[in-house]
């Protein structure tokens, strides 16, 4: 490359080249030469997230006459041009970079300061401007958490909740459809397959509440608290307006952390959001995994569902379909699990007044976000909606089943059941059959106590 596609930048520690159509200036380059380290850049919700925490700030500090009305006017639109993402391209920075994000935070100033000062036609500085009354050390966990909990409500909740409503539409569809239980991968009594997807969709039910549970405090920021917590060069309302301004604009109800050296220190939230999500992500593999066994065949395995095919399973047998949405959500699970042991490990990395893993608990934690909602959605969509139900398959296992004897255990004493299931699993018979020749119970009896509609309801049949 020649001179002409770099440009001069200057700093505190001096010159540097900087391409000449960057947006960004000497701060950011810095960083770009400093973190060569994996490609990865800071995800798209999480500047979505700054630029929203740039925007609000501006506005902030424009009602507590702190900045003037057509600079704070042209930081606004700045803002907004990174907040719908027309400048992702400018955010260049590797998420494995200085653990308090300063780079990614100066990234954005620069940014923003750039659009601002060409749309004012003055210059707007990144420091002074852009990020008054703020720190790295404030804004970056302020991002985390606004990152996340817009992403939760607009995402995965939604997502969530699309999957307990598929769940449960199929639940009542398969109401009548009884099928031989499993405990420990063996026969067990029967249950309706509404039984068994109604589990599932309680699993999600509850993945929902323990996440929304969360939203109080994921939800308190740390704007406000500046280098240490201490609240030092912003106006002692600066963070109570910052967060209602960022609550009118997004609709969501954030509020300044009663205590900045918390948010600053701690990314407690980030952990405990992570740990909700990882409890999604184990009832995810759950799911994914029964719809595998059930799957499983179609004519050496359990066979009783079939799930929807997609594409070709092999590239050596020919007619295979394998089930690839719970191969795909039982992946995002364990991805899910993996990020959240980092975020732990970033969590403990609260170091006095400043935690210094912020970028890659950003990182992760949104893109377990990220993954749970769309894999989510795949598995209602082109898994649970589509399935098949083979109820042949179902009645003839049913109907072997020796374990179904013990609804005659209070008749006939857990003994000689022992024996009746043992004698039927031997020679490969219906339980009713053998039961009839070991015992005085006539074929009524047998009928009534051995109907398995009447056993998925529990109880003692009469």
């Amino acid at each position: 490359m020649s001179d002409k596609d770099f440009r001069i930048e200057r700093d505190s520690m001096g010159e540097l080249q900087v391409p000449a159509d960057a947006l960004w200036g000497a701060q950011t380059q810095r960083a770009v030469e400093n973190f060569p380290v994996s490609g990865l850049r800071m995800p798209r919700g999480f500047i979505r997230a700054v630029g929203l925490v740039k925007w609000s700030a501006a506005r902030a500090n424009r009602s507590l006459g702190l900045l003037e009305a057509d600079i704070e006017a042209a930081i606004e639109y700045a803002a907004d041009m990174v907040i719908e993402g027309h400048h992702d391209d400018q955010f260049p920075i590797d998420v494995f970079q200085t653990g308090s994000g300063t780079s990614t935070n100066m990234n954005a100033n620069e940014v923003i300061a750039h659009l601002a000062s060409e749309r004012l036609g003055a210059a707007v500085h990144p420091n002074d401007h852009v990020n008054m009354g703020q720190s790295s050390n404030d804004v970056i966990p302020t991002a985390i958490h606004v990152s996340a909990a817009l992403e939760i409500r607009e995402a995965l909740l939604p997502a969530l909740t699309h999957l307990v409503q598929t769940l449960e539409t199929r639940a009542e569809a398969c109401a009548d459809i009884v099928k031989t239980g499993r405990t420990h991968l063996m026969d067990a009594m029967p249950v309706t397959m509404a039984q068994e997807m109604g589990g599932w969709a309680a699993q999600i039910r509850s993945g929902i509440d323990r996440i929304e549970s969360v939203m109080p405090r994921i939800t308190r920021l740390a704007q406000g608290g500046t280098a240490v917590g201490t609240g030092i060069n912003a106006h002692p309302e600066f963070g109570a307006r910052f967060a209602a301004e960022l609550s009118e604009r997004t609709g969501v109800d954030f509020t300044p952390n009663p205590d900045y050296f918390e948010s600053l220190s701690s990314q407690d939230a980030a952990v405990e959001v992570s740990g909700q999500l990882k409890t999604v992500a184990v009832s995810v593999m759950k799911i994914a995994n029964d719809l595998r066994w059930m799957n499983s065949g179609p004519l050496a395995g359990i066979g009783e569902i079939a799930l929807p095919a997609l594409q070709p399973g092999s590239s050596i047998m020919p007619g295979k379909v394998n089930p690839v949405i719970p191969e795909a959500a039982a992946m995002v699970a364990a991805q899910v699990i993996g990020n959240d042991a980092t975020i732990t490990i970033g969590g403990q990395s609260g170091n006095f007044q400043l935690n210094v893993m912020l970028p890659v608990i950003a990182h992760n934690l949104l893109q377990s976000i990220q993954l749970l909602a769309a894999v989510t959605r795949l598995l209602a969509d082109r898994a649970i909606a589509g399935f098949t139900v083979n109820q042949d398959r179902l009645q003839e296992a049913l109907e072997r089943n020796p374990i179904l004897v013990t609804a005659l255990n209070p008749v006939i004493g857990y003994e000689l059941g022992a024996a009746t299931a043992k004698r039927a699993y031997k020679e490969g018979r219906p339980i009713r059959e053998v039961a009839r020749e070991m015992t005085d119970l006539s074929d009524d009896d047998l009928a009534r106590l051995l109907d398995p509609v009447a056993l998925t309801r529990g109880g003692i049949n009469k």
